[in-house]
């Protein structure tokens, strides 16, 4: 089967939980003999892109810029730096996408104008894979470092630039990953007449809880019921697809997420280390979605009787400064480390400093974080209103308000080695049980059934 597939997220390039699902699904997929063009907005480096096909618009294409206004390899290195912070966040509103491009204007006009009347050196390009090469902003627009317009007309133009490749090219379904992709998926679906599958990892519901932003809902509702089937990341997803979306429960299919393990297991002896201070781990994105201000609620709480604790607020969003000028208004600023957004080996690091991780989101359709945090023999609390409460059972779960429940598990198990010991051992081994290998064969079973009803033999 060849799948023709539409993302936001690949490796090196996350911003979430989506590019870590795009990355394990479409490896697992290939594996079983699954032929995917991915089609991304931006080069990924030859480590991370050996099992799909990266492909972009046509050189003669018109959505394409003339060659003296703007130099390919200069674009590729622009992009690289630029275009994965403004378009490759899924989880970005459209106030926050504008105010990222105007600061990003800003600086570009500043080191402009620094630069004024100085010849400086090209660097040299980075290394990309040859079939990635990224699209390039359309005629007769504005030479910058980024796209121009708005959030939504770069989800537009997208959707043009996908249509352009798959021309070109042959498949028998069409994937396509959250609201940003939906449109391109729609719009393929039809020009090659082949059946469209989305699949939901993220609601606005989920990202903007109350203030949903009626252009992305209405975006999300057109995909799902534009396609022949949906998968959702978990049950919960799936019901919040068929109540608030109003999709028939027939059409939507759960696939839970997974990780590749990379060989971690339980070992008992190293945890016979004592350490001065025990470390309580957010790995996140710092914003509404994920419930910061409850995890600093819980840290208060647990620091009233333990004083041997640092908090590790890993991650960025829209709510890190307030969450910074929260944990000092509450006293335990020193008690608090924000480290930013981390990838790669630091996240290894990470996971090996944590005595304990603690997921206290909001809404979680799914959440990959506690099962990498339990691949490396940490411990987990996860919220109740999470999608990944559906598929552990060995992890301490709480309700994301019930700040007092919450402190009173971290103290539990930073207070008692044999529960900490119990949660990772058997955790270990629950994890491992979850397998990408089954994602992918339960995402081709989806591709079949879409085809079967596109043949009217379903």
């Amino acid at each position: 089967m060849r799948v023709f597939m539409l993302g936001w997220e690949f490796p090196p390039f996350i911003s979430g939980g989506l590019g870590t699902a795009c990355y394990g699904l479409t490896k697992a997929m290939s594996a079983i003999g699954t032929d995917i063009i991915f089609v991304l907005p931006r080069p990924v480096s030859t480590p991370f892109s050996t099992h799909v096909r990266l492909v972009s618009p046509r050189p003669d294409s018109t959505l394409a810029l003339p060659s003296t206004e703007f130099r390919l390899d200069e674009f590729e290195r622009v992009t690289f730096r630029t275009v994965n912070a403004q378009l490759s966040d899924p989880y970005n509103t459209a106030v926050e996408y504008k105010r990222q491009q105007e600061q990003r204007e800003q600086a570009r006009l500043k080191l402009s104008a620094a630069a004024a009347g100085a010849a400086t050196p090209a660097p040299a390009a980075a290394p990309v894979a040859a079939a990635a090469k990224l699209p390039v902003p359309p005629a007769g627009g504005k030479t910058s470092e980024h796209y121009g317009g708005d959030l939504f007309s770069e989800v537009q133009r997208y959707s043009a630039l996908a249509s352009e490749i798959a021309r070109q090219e042959n498949f028998d379904v069409v994937h396509a990953h959250d609201w940003m992709t939906f449109p391109a998926g729609l719009a393929v679906a039809a020009m090659k007449g082949v059946p469209l599958v989305v699949h939901v990892h993220s609601t606005e519901f989920d990202r903007s809880g109350v203030h949903v932003d009626s252009r992305i809902y209405d975006i999300e509702r057109r995909g799902m019921h534009g396609a022949m089937k949906v998968i959702a990341v978990s049950y919960l997803t799936k019901n919040q697809v068929t109540h608030q979306y109003g999709v028939d429960q027939s059409k939507v299919e759960v696939v839970y997420n997974a990780i590749e393990t990379n060989g971690h297991g339980f070992d008992e002896e190293k945890y016979k280390i004592h350490k001065d201070e025990k470390i309580v781990l957010f790995l996140g994105r710092i914003t509404m979605q994920k419930g910061p201000e409850y995890f600093l609620a819980a840290a208060k709480k647990v620091l009233e009787v333990m004083d041997n604790v640092k908090f590790v607020m890993a991650g960025s969003g829209d709510m890190t400064r307030r969450t910074i000028e929260m944990a000092a208004t509450m006293g335990i600023g020193h008690k608090v480390l924000f480290t930013g957004f981390l990838r790669g080996a630091d996240v290894e690091r990470v996971f090996k400093m944590a005595d304990l991780y603690v997921m206290p989101s909001v809404s979680e359709p799914f959440g990959i974080a506690p099962l990498e945090a339990m691949s490396h023999d940490v411990p987990v609390i996860i919220s109740k209103q999470s999608g990944v409460s559906e598929v552990l059972t060995h992890a301490l779960k709480v309700d994301f308000w019930d700040v007092n429940e919450m402190a009173n598990k971290i103290i539990a198990v930073l207070k008692h080695p044999p529960l900490a010991s119990t949660l990772r051992q058997h955790g270990s081994f629950e994890v491992s049980r979850l397998s990408w290998t089954d994602a992918a064969r339960a995402c081709v079973g989806v591709y079949e059934q879409a085809r079967s009803m596109m043949n009217g033999k379903h």
